[in-house]
């Protein structure tokens, strides 16, 4: 009989230990949490210092009598479950509900699933920290709260069933903040010019920028301008005043961190946060390996340093000399340095052993697994190597005054580059040729180009990721859950990697924005970041960082419910009669938006949709142009005689046309622009009448 029970969140985790102790060990999972705030209540005692009311999960009563009868049996109890916060919480919540004081029990923990990590972890076994157990309790009770008192306050004001969030309310108001710069952003004219430069005794010409005028730095904003610099230029001899040969070096990049990797997966591999993060679990936990069983492949998954033991060092350096040579081996050694504690406890992601490459593994794991595991080791070995080097030529042009510059670059030693690839290649079309200082060339071509400025790039999952990161809000484990949330809320939707407000997201972020103002403030969202540190450091007790936090928040809630009532959403009634009783149809709103409904239901259930007239003719067909949305719920302009008219804009047309090309002008902010997107002409917008 087993003598040690070692129990983990999930099967997988658990077939993966098992294999590395021998049969007086029996492990078992217990499938995540066994015990959290109730649903259907607060489960907050906030008459009694904020204590919280745990109870067992629904349809866990099972697994959790399971559990007793494997503890019973058992001499000493080891709980392996992950090593982060909520890790150490759940190792909490089972030494309570499994009753544990009376068991010897200890608490194990391991960066990644492998024999030696596992092994080592019991001969350290520990206490239960109460420290990183307080600072997620926490942080759960702070969600509970904003969630609980809010998310009642919205369902009055818009409808049942959203919700709001300490984390997922500022994620909004980010995404919201950045459609409302994209919608006031008015684009500017501006051109560039190039010459095509041939030296003397030279077959292929090059390009070089105009970089100044006699008047000083290029800066071109209209054709006149342009054209009165390709005048002064007419017939000009440029000749080389200066030549400038330099090395570069290109560092290695660092090895991920939880936030990195969700980042550069949403680039180079399409995936959405959530499912980075689900792939790297199984990676973490362990995949079937033909004549090795259940290995896990990288360390653990929920980390923000970029930390790497010696070890894996060590065998990074002999891999990377037998398979690239000695002159591929970092020298350097960096961190970050972004001013952030971070959980140095932890080591980045990387592979659990290097020897293990992905074209070894390819056979063996799904398309997704291998490409993401390929991404992790790639990354990780890059991080171990040397910096790329380049060598560049600086040219600089001159004649009548103007200057031009160009850069020839070329890739002289690749470095990490030869597993990694940072961004696209280098532009290295330029080849220098014949050329010294004081040699002129011949002026083949110039080449002017008109250009618009062009507005902020909406959010991608990624880069809402580095936003939220760099802003200090949430921690590598929030990310994924927060951009799920506001995805399933319909909140925000996603078309094209880019993510777009929808009208009910809009609604509720102006509630948040003028209800909450703290709550949705992104400093004061880190600042709370912080205090959490601070817990699980020991320096602040978790029920004084809620005692303080709690009045300001009942505060506002009140408030709010008295002073946001004009935003209460009214059954408008139109004009339009229902075609089954001739009752006059309400606006609606649903879980899409807005729709036309019979008033007298139940008894009549008559729908259609609402399209709601902008005061504005189609410039196609004469009739009325009306505010659709896409099937994910983003906004846009169209004809009402749609399918028949296919017109349709992002931005909403105004009545007025383009003085210059008689296209119809956008509203953009205070100004309108021509939706010709070749014309560039705007003017301020007209005040209301």
């Amino acid at each position: 009989m087993a003598k040690n029970l070692v129990i983990v969140e999930s099967p997988a985790k658990a077939k993966t230990i098992k294999k590395f102790l021998g049969s007086s060990y029996e492990v078992i999972a217990s499938n995540g949490h066994i015990r959290d705030l109730p649903k259907s209540q607060m489960g907050i005692d906030v008459d009694n210092d904020f204590e919280p009311k745990y109870i067992t999960i629904r349809g866990k009563g099972e697994l959790l009598s399971a559990l007793r009868k494997e503890v019973k049996k058992a001499d000493k109890v080891y709980l392996a479950t992950d090593p982060d916060r909520e890790g150490e919480a759940i190792s909490w919540h089972l030494s309570k509900a499994l009753k544990l004081e009376d068991k010897k029990y200890k608490r194990i923990t391991f960066n990644e699933i492998t024999k030696n990590a596992v092994k080592g972890s019991l001969k350290n076994a520990r206490d239960i920290d109460m420290n990183l157990v307080d600072a997620q309790q926490a942080r759960r009770v702070l969600d509970r709260l904003v969630g609980y008192e809010i998310s009642p306050l919205l369902w009055v004001k818009i409808k049942r069933g959203l919700s709001a969030g300490r984390v997922q309310s500022v994620a909004l108001r980010l995404i919201c903040d950045r459609e409302d710069e994209i919608n006031r952003f008015v684009p500017e004219e501006y051109w560039t010019l190039e010459v095509s430069a041939l030296p003397k005794g030279a077959k292929q010409p090059f390009t070089a920028k105009l970089q100044r005028t006699p008047k000083g730095k290029a800066e071109i904003h209209s054709k006149a301008e342009m054209e009165q610099i390709l005048s002064d230029l007419k017939g000009v001899r440029l000749s080389v005043a200066d030549l400038k040969k330099s090395t570069r070096m290109k560092k290695a990049p660092l090895p991920f961190t939880t936030s990195t990797l969700q980042q550069e997966a949403a680039r180079k591999l399409n995936f959405a946060t959530g499912k980075t993060m689900r792939i790297a679990q199984q990676l973490y936990e362990g995949v079937e390996i033909k004549g090795r069983g259940s290995v896990g492949l990288i360390t653990y998954l929920r980390t923000d340093s970029v930390r790497i033991s010696e070890e894996a060092a060590a065998a990074a350096l002999d891999y990377i000399t037998k398979h690239y040579g000695k002159e591929y081996v970092g020298t350097a050694k960096r961190k970050a340095d972004n001013g952030k504690k971070i959980q140095d406890a932890h080591e980045a992601i990387r592979p659990t052993d290097v020897e293990l490459s992905p074209v070894r593994l390819k056979e063996q794991l799904s398309r997704d697994q291998f490409r993401l595991y390929q991404l992790i080791y790639n990354r990780f070995l890059a991080s171990q190597m040397e910096a790329a080097r380049y060598e560049s030529e600086t040219l600089k042009l001159e004649g009548k005054g103007y200057e031009f510059g160009a850069v020839s670059t070329k890739l002289a030693f690749d470095g990490f580059m030869a597993v990694y690839v940072l961004e696209d290649e280098e532009d290295m079309k330029n080849r220098f040729r014949n050329i010294e200082t004081g040699s002129e060339v011949t002026v083949k071509e110039l080449i002017d180009k008109q250009h618009f400025t062009q507005p902020p790039a909406h959010y991608t999952e990624g880069a809402l990721v580095k936003q939220l990161e760099e802003l200090g809000i949430g921690r590598p484990s929030t990310y994924a859950p927060t951009i799920s949330t506001i995805l399933a809320r319909r909140y925000v939707v996603k078309e094209n990697r880019n993510l777009y407000v929808t009208e009910l997201g809009e609604a509720v972020n102006q509630i948040m924005v003028k209800g909450f103002p703290v709550i949705v403030d992104t400093e004061f969202t880190a600042n709370l970041e912080s205090l959490l540190d601070n817990i699980e450091e020991g320096s602040v007790r978790w029920k004084t960082v809620v005692a303080n936090f709690y009045p300001d928040l009942e505060a506002a809630v009140k408030a709010a419910n008295e002073e946001l009532e004009h935003v209460k959403i009214e059954d408008e009634v139109t004009d339009e009669i229902c075609e089954e009783c001739g009752r006059n149809l309400v606006i609606k709103y649903g879980p899409y938006g807005k729709f036309l409904a019979c008033p007298g239901f139940p008894e009549c259930r008559f729908t259609k949709p609402h399209f709601e007239k902008i005061g504005v003719a189609c410039p196609k067909c004469g009739k009325d142009l009306v505010l659709r949305k896409t099937k994910k719920g983003r906004k846009y302009y169209g004809c009402i005689d749609n399918p028949d008219c296919d017109f349709m804009s992002w931005q909403k047309p105004s009545s007025v046309f383009c003085a210059k090309c008689n296209h119809i002008m956008l509203e953009k902010g205070n100004k309108l622009v021509c939706s010709n997107s070749e014309c560039g002409y705007s003017c301020e917008k007209p005040p209301k009448q």
